[in-house]
């Protein structure tokens, strides 16, 4: 009966309505109760009934929907708007939003891909180690990867002693005496050579830093270093240039300043 009155009147049920414009009758509901879409015609019965100007509304509204604006923008802004420019604006806004979004979907995406080549390798379910991949993969450590070859016990030592701020600033620095370490080579600098032995000095600051003079934690570092799972041809290539300048560097410092790294340990 109510579909006969519709069709009398020119108008569709809220069933119709759904149908013909590919939503379900529960949206239309919602609409309705947002005041976003409030049907124009009532049956006799008291039934809410939808004009053609209402689909065109509802097609407005899907329109503006699938280009990423929330309803919220669409009831209270977006309709409102009378000129062109003001309506060019809010698509220029709307197209910072979404290239943000692709942006952060494109992060994710490769941090996901990351993540499972490293659950793929690892023997079994540790969600801490997950968790601390994911934060490095963020921080743009390339050397995420260790992670997985990490006992407890250094990873517990790592979280306890850097925060995210301190971990960036931590990989900065290291990155950086990697660099000179490469343009000392390329220069012809000999290890042995002052702005070798500077260079030596900042380096092994740094390590101490990182291990909190903790001979036993250098220990397990130097292990993780012999490690040579990188699937980076280009960063392995990189690091076994820097270790080529910096390894006799590092003996002719701790030969000069009497320093043995593994005393305590020895002792």
């Amino acid at each position: 009966m109510e579909k006969d009155e519709a069709a009398q009147y020119g108008t569709m049920t809220i069933g119709q309505a759904a149908k013909k414009m590919g939503v379900t009758v529960r949206t239309l509901q919602y609409y309705d109760r947002e005041g976003l879409l409030v049907p124009s015609a009532k049956s006799e019965g008291g039934r809410r009934l939808y004009t053609h100007r209402d689909l065109v509304k509802l097609h407005q509204i899907l329109s503006l929907k699938h280009l990423g604006f929330s309803l919220d923008d669409i009831k209270n802004r977006l309709i409102t708007l009378e000129s062109p420019a003001q309506v060019e604006q809010a698509l220029c806004q709307q197209e910072k939003a979404i290239r943000k979004k692709i942006e952060d979907l494109t992060e994710s995406l490769r941090a996901t891909q990351a993540l499972r080549r490293e659950v793929a390798q690892m023997q079994s379910v540790d969600f801490k180690k997950y968790a601390d991949i994911i934060v490095n993969l963020q921080m743009n450590n390339e050397f995420y990867w260790l992670i997985k070859h990490f006992d407890d016990q250094t990873l517990d030592h790592i979280r306890t002693r850097f925060d995210r701020d301190s971990g960036l600033e931590f990989l900065h620095t290291f990155n950086r005496l990697q660099d000179q370490a490469l343009q000392l080579q390329d220069n012809g600098i000999l290890p042995q050579s002052p702005q070798g032995q500077k260079l030596a000095k900042e380096y092994w600051d740094m390590v101490t830093q990182f291990t909190g003079s903790d001979t036993g934690m250098l220990s397990r570092l130097m292990e993780m270093g012999k490690i040579e799972a990188v699937e980076d041809n280009g960063l392995r290539r990189r690091q076994e240039r820097a270790n080529a300048f910096l390894e006799p560097a590092l003996d002719a410092y701790f030969q000069s300043a009497g320093i043995n790294p593994f005393e305590e340990e020895a002792k």
